[in-house]
């Protein structure tokens, strides 16, 4: 049969297969429609109940929001839902909220947007530290947040999420790895012409740890960081950890177990740091204020 006579023979048979096909799309239009239409009045029911702080059922609402997302291949509406039931939730349910923010961090994560992701991981961190006191599973991800912001090259928020970690690992007394942590974080700044100041605070943190394990530890690590970050031999923090080594060696030796001791040690250290610093700047403020005077004076 020639292509003249093909066309006529085709164009005078019924399209079954096409009527048949449209059939399917307008069924599954529908169905999306109406899918659609469910979210909408899911979201616009959990955003009644957040009116009404009824927190667990808007919680809820939004969790089958994002379900429904997810059905319509819609990743990023489902992980915002996800979200927003986290966000309900903490306020009623914490372990609720922490589930909810993993749903989501696992859409993230496989879309690859993992800044978002390492934000959801440091909301889950947060509710560890405050509502569940469970500090090892905050730990856990501060840390996932840290690694994800590195590979993101955002390295100063893995260096906040670093810097947890290395206080909640000296309050479990876990010293060693607060230790690495804060020269980790110290030497990744100290050349950082805008952060460089913050690394005599992180090499003075470290040498605290050291003064907890070994004495002659402490030492050797005041030598390296004085090698390594020659401004830190002048600073404050450095001298105040000479003067008082001794003192401090004793007052650990007593009670190695209280980390309640520790941590007023730790905190008296840095508040007198604090307090010198304030003192310099008035001194110096003195200093500039009556040399403007005597300039005036001799006019």
């Amino acid at each position: 049969m020639g292509l003249q006579h093909a066309k006529p023979y085709f164009s005078s048979q019924p399209p079954i297969r096409s009527s048949v096909t449209s059939g399917a799309l307008s069924l599954h239009f529908r169905g999306n429609t109406r899918v659609e239409e469910a979210c909408e009045m899911y979201t616009r029911a959990a955003n009644m109940f957040k009116i009404a702080k009824n927190w667990s059922a808007a919680g809820n609402a939004f969790c089958q929001a994002a379900k429904l997302h997810m059905q319509l291949q819609s990743k990023h509406d489902s992980a915002t839902s996800f979200v927003d039931a986290g966000n309900a939730y903490k306020k009623a349910d914490p372990q609720e909220a922490i589930n909810c923010l993993n749903a989501a961090i696992d859409i993230y994560t496989d879309m690859g947007r993992f800044t978002i992701a390492a934000k959801h991981h440091i909301t889950i961190a947060e509710i560890y530290e405050a509502e569940l006191v469970d500090i090892e599973k905050a730990i856990a991800h501060y840390e996932q947040a840290a690694d994800y912001y590195k590979g993101e090259e955002s390295n100063s928020s893995a260096n906040k999420c670093l810097l947890k970690v290395a206080a909640y690992a000296a309050q479990l007394e876990q010293y060693q790895k607060a230790i690495e942590i804060y020269e980790q974080v110290g030497t990744n700044t100290m050349d950082n012409p805008l952060l460089k100041y913050s690394a005599k605070e992180y090499f003075f943190k470290a040498a605290l740890c050291h003064f907890i394990v070994d004495e002659l530890n402490a030492k050797l690590a005041l030598e390296k960081y004085e090698e390594m970050f020659p401004a830190f031999t002048d600073s404050r923090e450095c001298k105040l950890l000479k003067v008082s080594k001794a003192s401090i060696k004793i007052i650990v030796t007593l009670d190695n177990a209280s980390m309640a001791l520790y941590f007023v040690l730790f905190h008296l250290a840095i508040g007198l740091v604090i307090y010198l610093n304030v003192l310099e700047d008035i001194r110096l403020a003195l200093h500039c204020t009556r040399r403007v005077e005597v300039a005036a004076a001799e006019r």
